[in-house]
């Protein structure tokens, strides 16, 4: 009888101490907990080593880095697998790309640089296919910026933004498709060839000018690199893109005015390997998301403000227009006393 009794009553203290703790670790290196560590180590590697993932057919790598931050959603995912595991080793593991995310993009949480800019820039694809240019144009007038940015400015929309921007912006130039309102008087404008090999010459998507403001000469380059394709068959299409960026990563080396600033619809984010030739160039870009494509859902900045000898402390998405881009707003200060001191040796 008195061993009955202690084994029931050994029985109630288990049930008991079940109860009470529910959520006992599973700490061993085994089952799904090791699978889910596995991938919370791989995640963390892509975060940290994207560079190292090749750039072969269909440029997985180019891919990978245009959409970069969105890994950071796994993080949590894998974390709720592991709590609802039990397994203590993939709860830990999740750690690591939780780190990897927040020192590459963690800064982008932080606010902004809200200081008044030297100079403040809007770039803006306005889509060959807007219901409404007049309104567009309106939209970016009421910015106030002092430099306007516009890729796929057709012939037939040209004439509505010139007419509502030319109160605010005298001065402006187009080169084929691309265009460049100011406040400030413009010089020195030129086509900038960017067109990548088999293309015709009708195709002008670059210019270059100098906007004479009151600190100074800026150089001023607007771009437009070609399109991308995503495809089953044939994967990330960025080969003519990536011939186009050496192109304009050449003529920006080859430019001596300093400051410059470059606005343009690169058809790639910063992280992407198919901007080097001109991020290389250039100081290193504003830490702010600012997603602009496709305006419906943005998931990515494709539309690009970059500097040489200044700094964007600040860039942002402005509210949608009749374009499948959103357009961003910079805000630009110089490293120095203003721009236009020495020109580059």
């Amino acid at each position: 009888m008195r061993g009955t009794a202690n084994r029931s009553g050994a029985g109630r203290v288990g049930k008991q101490w079940s109860w009470r703790w529910p959520w006992r670790w599973q700490g061993s290196w085994s089952g799904r907990g090791r699978v889910l560590a596995g991938l919370a180590v791989l995640l963390a590697s892509l975060l940290v080593f994207h560079g190292a993932v090749p750039d072969t057919a269909g440029r997985p790598g180019s891919l990978l880095e245009t959409f970069l931050p969105w890994l950071g959603l796994a993080v949590p995912v894998l974390l709720a697998l592991a709590l609802l595991r039990r397994s203590a080793v993939a709860a830990c593991a999740v750690l690591l790309p939780a780190a990897a995310w927040l020192g590459l993009f963690g800064a982008f949480l932080l606010p902004g640089d809200d200081r008044t800019p030297g100079l403040l820039a809007v770039q803006h694809n306005v889509s060959d296919e807007n219901p409404d240019p007049a309104g567009t144009a309106r939209a970016l007038a009421a910015t106030r910026a002092d430099l306007i940015a516009l890729e796929e400015l057709t012939p037939a929309a040209a004439p509505a933004f010139e007419a509502v921007l030319a109160p605010e912006y005298p001065y402006h130039a187009v080169e084929g498709t691309v265009g460049l309102w100011s406040k400030h008087p413009l010089a020195q404008v030129r086509p900038v060839d960017i067109r990548p090999t088999g293309v015709g010459e009708g195709w002008n998507r670059g210019l270059r000018a100098t906007a004479r403001t009151p600190h100074g000469e800026v150089a001023v380059y607007v771009a437009h690199l070609p399109s991308v394709r995503l495809a089953p068959t044939h994967g990330f299409g960025s080969v003519r893109r990536d011939e186009s960026a050496a192109l304009l990563g050449a003529a920006i080396a080859a430019e001596r005015t300093d400051p410059l600033i470059l606005l343009g619809d690169l058809n790639s984010t910063v992280d992407d390997r198919g901007l080097d030739p001109v991020a290389a160039q250039m100081d290193p870009p504003s830490r702010d998301f600012a997603f602009s494509w496709p305006a419906a859902l943005p998931v990515a900045r494709i539309d690009q403000v970059m500097t040489r000898a200044a700094a964007v402390t600040r860039i942002r998405a402005l509210p949608a227009t009749g374009s499948d881009h959103l357009p961003v707003a910079a805000h630009i200060r110089w490293h120095g006393p203003g721009p236009g001191s020495e020109p580059r040796q």
